[in-house]
């Protein structure tokens, strides 16, 4: 039997299901593919350590890799890494079960900095900071003994977003997580490849693949952290005002120094006129416009 002749027996429902899904695979690979390309995460030889919390992101993005990396005019080695923090409760064999089942090569490193990080945070009190600090340290170490020169982490365009706007109201500084950055001892590369990928995006390609996903059981219970509530607010953004996450987004991809007031960024003490008219300087005087179809959700009020 041809495939069209099977298309002819199939249920239509399921036929559009399928069509979605594949327009979202080729979506994922797009945009993980153009942020490769545009920060130059992966290159030709590269051994890259993929780490994996067992979450629906650290899946997404090896499943992506590992489809890129089948398809690249370059060759570059994938290895995953599961950091088993002795949680209780945590499923040891569900990671190493689907990796080899998917074929990648890949270490468990166990340590136990659940009880360092139960025994140092008073109870009730944020978790995380710890946390990534002890995570970070041992996965910086074991990408040192696997000889990975780089270090993919699965922070996508929302997580992103967060930080900037988490960074702006609590620490006062327009900062957010950089798709690309030397690590701190300055051996290893950390790239994040779904930088330009949207989490419901990967949480409708998590269902479609059958991700085992673990949920985490140490700081993903916390209920009212800051990062949630930034989380919670740019959802409810998208819901009433379709288009603005897009639009911030960009907005991080071109940044104006001279029209901020970070002095150390931009010479404004040394500013002279010059007599020559420039198309980037600011009309001072003009009332400017924000044209409705590129900031979708902004309310003009007439005084």
């Amino acid at each position: 039997m041809t495939t069209a002749e099977k298309d002819l027996n199939k249920d239509p429902k399921q036929i559009k299901i399928e069509h979605e899904n594949h327009k979202l695979e080729k979506r994922l690979c797009r945009q993980v593919g153009q942020a490769i390309v545009d920060y130059n995460m992966i290159e030709e030889g590269d051994k890259i350590m993929v780490c994996m919390s067992g979450g629906k992101d650290s899946y997404a993005m090896l499943d992506i890799l590992l489809m890129m990396q089948q398809r690249a005019p370059i060759s570059f080695e994938l290895i995953a890494v599961n950091l088993d923090q002795k949680q209780p409760g945590f499923p040891a064999d569900v990671l190493p079960k689907y990796l080899a089942q998917v074929g990648v090569k890949f270490r468990i490193e166990t340590q136990d900095t659940y009880s360092i990080v139960k025994d140092k945070i008073a109870e009730g009190k944020t978790m995380c900071s710890l946390c990534s600090r002890l995570r970070r340290g041992i996965l910086y170490r074991v990408a040192g003994e696997l000889g990975c020169n780089k270090i993919a982490l699965g922070h996508h365009r929302d997580d992103i977003l967060q930080t900037f706007f988490l960074n702006m109201f609590f620490g006062g500084k327009l900062k957010a997580m950089p798709p690309k950055l030397v690590s701190d001892g300055g051996d290893h590369m950390v790239i994040r490849p779904l930088a330009y990928v949207a989490e419901k995006d990967l949480e409708r390609w998590s269902k479609v693949r059958q991700f085992p996903i673990i949920p985490c059981t140490l700081c993903g219970s916390q209920d009212g952290l800051q990062r949630q509530v930034v989380g919670e607010m740019l959802r409810e953004w998208e819901k009433k005002f379709p288009g603005r996450i897009e639009n911030m987004f960009a907005a991080m991809q071109n940044v104006v120094p001279s029209h901020l007031m970070d002095h150390t960024k931009f010479d404004f003490k040394s500013l002279v006129t010059t007599g020559v008219a420039s198309e980037d300087g600011d009309k001072a005087f003009d009332h400017e416009e924000f044209p409705m179809a590129s900031l979708p959700g902004m309310q003009v009020v007439s005084l």
